[in-house]
């Protein structure tokens, strides 16, 4: 790729920028714990929101979407339930409220507080802290490879090198120094430097999308699309099969991608994904930066905003960017990717479009603003994993007493070790890539049963969690060993059913423990669901405890958040397309649900003090 000065300057200054607010802000991190993970609970609900907007704005993920977008059109806007994306209504609708009642640092702190600290919540709290390193281990090894591959597509020069005999290729010495630099402002100035420069690198991101997309629009023209796409490729609307064949378009093979994808039952896919996408938005975030930034907040109202602002700022500008890359590769980049063959890298669409379409500038922001979405969540991981062994594993169990400088200064040691252990995976990525998917799919299958009961049911206990965990795991290994050519989404319920089975044998193979600390947690949190027990003798022991009686109106909320966060997605995809009257109308959804909201939502939390 050919580089101007101008925009070799943009990147260099971007990188000089945010080395110097990341170190400006270390002496606030440098207090506590509290300070170094948690910002002190100080930090604005509209910066941490901003901030993890940034965290979610990963490169691989975008380039996912711009490719699963070139495929499968309109109806790509559904494949994202597959994670599921709209967790995050459920978060800001009551979740975030819940979570910051705890007044806790980390997932595996909040294991204790909801099951006290006999055996079995002993157990649950360790393994939620394997959970929490390895998936970090993981990502960061993911991180690495993948800021390799982008850096050598994208920048000029050839920084291979030989070290003691062995060859370091130009991929893994740009991620050593992206890696290196991103980790230097992260360790050394904890939560306040992460969550500026978080907010500085949306900023930087949210103006390369716009560049992307005004770009795209200038450029493509709707019967341009037209003469390279199936018929219905750009409907939304589906049947139960997907309908959409690429066998008389300008990429015939693309009917290959989607075959391997196992998606042609659109109908059931869609069934699976709504079901799959209830039960692990009722579960809750996994203990990463996302339940970070929900602990990190001042209020438990404050929480539930923040969450609102991340979908609020997240969506429109980031799918103007991937409408527009894919339409772009779909009408100018046909030669090169036909010339990929049967298996074209979608990957690839970025540095092409890049390279071939941005103007000086805005080239150097696009690349600036890529390298951003990398460190952004790069950052926040590194962040975020270190609390679970110095305050859930040292402070705990091997030196409670310890003093304050002390749990800092190892917090920023462990920091550099699992970078380091993570970056060790990333160099082997290509013999650990079996090791990973399988950590990856068994930790993050075994985890939705226990953690949907942990919050709805009083009798589930410490033991439950462990088994209902230890039971999914070992469900989802079995699938990842024995059936790895099934769509996991589509054996998602026999998982789940088996973990449920764990749950239900863990918690009753003993009485309930700590009955105590549940009424201390269901007291404190204040959740619906099925607490009548300990609802009755909370009520009994304090007669101005009023319980939750807001399910009928969270639901309600969660169903206007899914179809608001829905026309987020689709506006910018409707415009890019020219679909003027589709436009208008999801325009109307946006604005009536944003109503909505407000005054069922929004309103509302001025109830809530603590």
């Amino acid at each position: 790729m050919t580089l101007s000065p101008w925009d070799i300057g943009i990147v260099i200054a971007y990188v000089v920028g945010v080395l110097a607010l990341g170190f400006y802000l270390s002496k606030k991190s440098s207090k506590n714990l509290e300070s170094y993970f948690l910002g002190g609970n100080e930090l604005p609900w509209y910066y941490l929101g901003l901030s993890n907007a940034s965290g979610m704005f990963d490169i691989s993920g975008t380039m996912w979407s711009v490719g699963i977008l070139f495929v499968y059109g309109l109806k790509s806007a559904w494949l994202p339930w597959l994670w599921p994306v709209w967790n995050q209504v459920f978060v800001f609708v009551y979740l975030a409220i819940w979570m910051r009642r705890s007044n806790v640092m980390t997932g595996a702190e909040w294991i204790t507080f909801r099951f006290g600290d006999g055996k079995g919540a002993k157990l649950s709290h360790i393994i939620i802290v394997i959970f929490a390193v390895i998936s970090v281990l993981g990502f960061i090894a993911y991180f690495f490879e993948g800021i390799g591959k982008y850096c050598t597509a994208i920048l000029p020069w050839d920084m291979a090198f030989e070290f003691l005999g062995y060859k370091v290729s130009s991929a893994r010495s740009y991620a050593l120094i992206v890696c290196g630099l991103t980790s230097l402002y992260t360790v050394k100035g904890g939560m306040h430097s992460v969550v500026a420069t978080e907010v500085m690198q949306f900023v930087i991101m949210t103006i390369a999308c716009i560049g992307v997309g005004i770009v795209a629009y200038t450029m493509v023209t709707p019967e341009q699309i037209a003469t390279v796409v199936p018929e219905t490729w750009d409907k939304l609307s589906f049947s139960w099969n997907l309908d959409l064949d690429w066998s008389n378009s300008a990429f015939p093979q693309v009917n290959e991608k989607i075959a391997s994808d196992g998606f042609d039952l659109f109908g059931l896919l869609f069934i699976m994904m709504v079901l799959k996408g209830v039960f692990a938005s009722i579960a809750g975030p996994v203990p990463s930066y996302d339940m970070q930034r929900v602990l990190a907040t001042r209020t438990p109202a404050e929480a539930a905003k923040m969450s609102f602002l991340t979908v609020c700022v997240l969506y429109l500008p980031r799918y103007f960017m991937i409408i527009g890359f894919a339409l772009l590769a779909l009408v100018f980049l046909g030669p090169e990717l036909t010339a990929m063959g049967d298996a074209i890298d979608f990957e690839q669409v970025l540095p092409m479009a890049i390279n071939k379409f941005l103007p000086v500038g805005l080239k150097g922001l696009m690349l600036a603003g890529f390298l951003a979405a990398f460190m952004g969540t790069f950052a926040a991981f590194v962040n975020s994993a270190p609390a679970y062994i110095v305050n859930d594993i040292y402070k705990k169990y091997i030196n409670p007493g310890a003093p304050d400088k002390k749990l800092v200064k190892l917090s920023i040691i462990y920091s550099l070790v699992l970078v380091m252990v993570g970056i060790i995976f990333g160099f082997n990525a290509g013999s650990l890539n079996t090791l990973i998917l399988w950590l990856s799919s068994s930790l993050y299958g075994g985890y939705v049963a226990a953690n949907v009961l942990k919050w709805i049911w009083w009798r589930f206990s410490g033991n439950g969690y462990f088994w209902g965990m230890l039971f999914g795991l070992i469900g989802s290994t079995v699938k990842f060993i024995f059936f790895p050519n099934y769509v996991d989404i589509f054996v998602f319920p026999l998982i789940f059913a088996f973990a449920f089975l764990g749950c239900i044998i863990g918690t009753f193979l003993e009485p309930l423990p700590n009955k105590e600390q549940v009424k201390r947690f269901y007291k404190q949190t204040n959740p619906w669901g099925f607490w009548g027990p300990i609802k009755k003798e909370v009520m009994a022991e304090d007669s101005s405890f009023v319980p939750n009686l807001d399910f009928k109106r969270d639901t309600f909320n969660i169903i206007v958040g899914i179809v608001w966060q829905m026309a987020q997605v689709v506006i910018p995809m409707y415009f890019m397309l020219r679909q003027n009257t589709e436009m208008v109308i999801w325009s109307g959804i946006l604005i009536l649900t944003s109503v909505l909201l407000k005054k069922y939502w929004w309103d509302n939390l001025k109830e809530i003090e603590n």
